[in-house]
């Protein structure tokens, strides 16, 4: 709805013009007595001829499904802005007066609001117009939300510090296009490096460098999804932003034919372990799923890390006590978690064959000694690298997004 009022000068004024002007009539400049050669100027029409100011609001009167994060603008022809006011309810939005004249809002509008701009503008000679332009945003059928992860089973904390396997996760909290998430997505890297999108699903996407990254990278996400379209009746909730930093390099290589671990930081081996890793074969699980007793080869990224953490073969399906490979429950000490499917660096002490022989279920058994010094100097992000087994990691079972080459990384 647009309201126009337009003030003009009341009686008592067009009255005293009107004496003034007469008395200024009767006054001559000269020439013969009683002629008057000065012309004669009505002050109440040229206030009357002036043109009114023109108010022009943005978005216009009556729109629906406005943007929230398209600017409001209000412009005046023929005259100049004296006060702008947007409100929505209570709430009241800010804007600033441009150098060209024009008003601008500076703050986002909210989704599924009414608003009201409302002007006053003068004109040449002072006389005021107002107008009351209302609009309403649009009002998503769906909005999508986004947590950022350290992997499936720990968010990432703004701040913090992790090894140099760690990706970059995104996870949106409904299906969205992936190119228009995608584009909403802005990740900066100091030093720069490049980097690609891997699509786990149509919710998660993890994004990584050609390399494992330098030792002290800063990287700050942000995804600006606000007002954003994301599918087709899902636009994203907020626009929001993390950052974190990449430690000292840490890889640690665990090999299947020597049973020995080294660990490395900088680039200088700073631990030797003796190891034992997955037995080899397999078995079927309750549910008629595929057990493999081989530890997986390739890099794998530390996921989490566990003081004490209760395992049992039935944690994989071996439930039976009369199955050859079952075993029950026992708490085990200084847990390094490295896959989803349940391998971990941890304490064995019952296994006499550390460094000569592999006979775990799939873990990398370690002395008690090694166990803690890995819980105790591992960073999640960190890498452990399997070589020399014939069962590759799953790129999906943990972070194995380093299983996969650059070239192929979000093929």
């Amino acid at each position: 709805m647009i309201q126009r009022r337009k003030v003009i000068i009341g009686a008592a004024g067009v009255a005293a013009v009107t004496a003034t002007a007469a008395a200024a009539g009767c006054t001559a400049t000269g020439g013969k007595a009683g002629t008057d050669t000065t012309a004669w100027v009505d002050p109440v029409a040229n206030i009357e001829s002036a043109a009114p100011a023109r108010v022009t609001v943005t978005p216009e009167s009556g729109a629906t499904g406005v943007s929230p994060v398209k600017p409001i603008t209000v412009g005046v022809a023929d005259g100049t802005l004296k006060t702008v006011t947007v409100t929505a309810g209570k709430a009241k939005i800010d804007g600033e007066m441009q150098d060209d004249g024009t008003w601008k809002s500076t703050e986002d509008l909210a989704y599924g609001k009414k608003y009201t701009v409302s002007v006053t503008a003068a004109n040449s000679v002072g006389t005021e117009t107002t107008e009351d332009v209302t609009f309403t945003t649009l009002k998503p059928e769906n909005v999508a939300k986004v947590t950022f992860q350290a992997n499936a089973m720990a968010s990432l904390r703004e701040g913090k510090t992790y090894g140099v396997g760690q990706p970059v996760i995104v996870a949106f909290s409904r299906p969205v296009n992936k190119a228009a998430a995608e584009k909403a997505i802005e990740i900066t890297t100091s030093p720069s490096v490049e980097g690609k999108f891997y699509w786990k699903n149509n919710q998660t996407v993890h994004w990584r460098p050609a390399k494992y990254w330098e030792s002290g990278t800063k990287i700050k996400v942000a995804v600006n999804m606000y007002g954003v379209k994301l599918g087709k009746t899902t636009y994203g909730a907020r626009n929001v932003s993390t950052d974190f930093k990449i430690g000292r390099s840490l890889i640690a290589v665990s090999d299947n034919r020597t049973h020995m671990t080294k660990v490395y930081i900088d680039g200088k081996l700073v631990r030797t372990m003796k190891s034992s890793l997955g037995k080899g074969g397999g078995t079927t699980g309750s549910n008629g799923e595929k057990i493999s007793y081989w530890t997986a080869g390739g890099p794998h990224v530390v996921l989490s890390k566990q003081r004490k953490h209760s395992m049992s073969s039935g944690s994989y399906g071996v439930s039976d006590p009369n199955d050859p490979n079952y075993y029950a429950p026992m708490v085990v000490d200084y847990c390094t978690r490295i896959s989803y499917s349940g391998e971990f660096l941890h304490a064995a002490p019952w296994n006499g064959s550390l460094g000569r022989a592999n006979l775990s279920h799939g873990c990398i058994n370690l002395s008690t000694a090694d166990a803690k010094w890995c819980y105790e100097n591992f960073l999640l992000g960190d890498i452990v690298d399997v070589k020399n087994t014939p069962r590759e990691l799953p790129i999906w079972n943990g972070l194995g997004d380093w299983t996969v080459s650059f070239d192929r990384y979000g093929d």
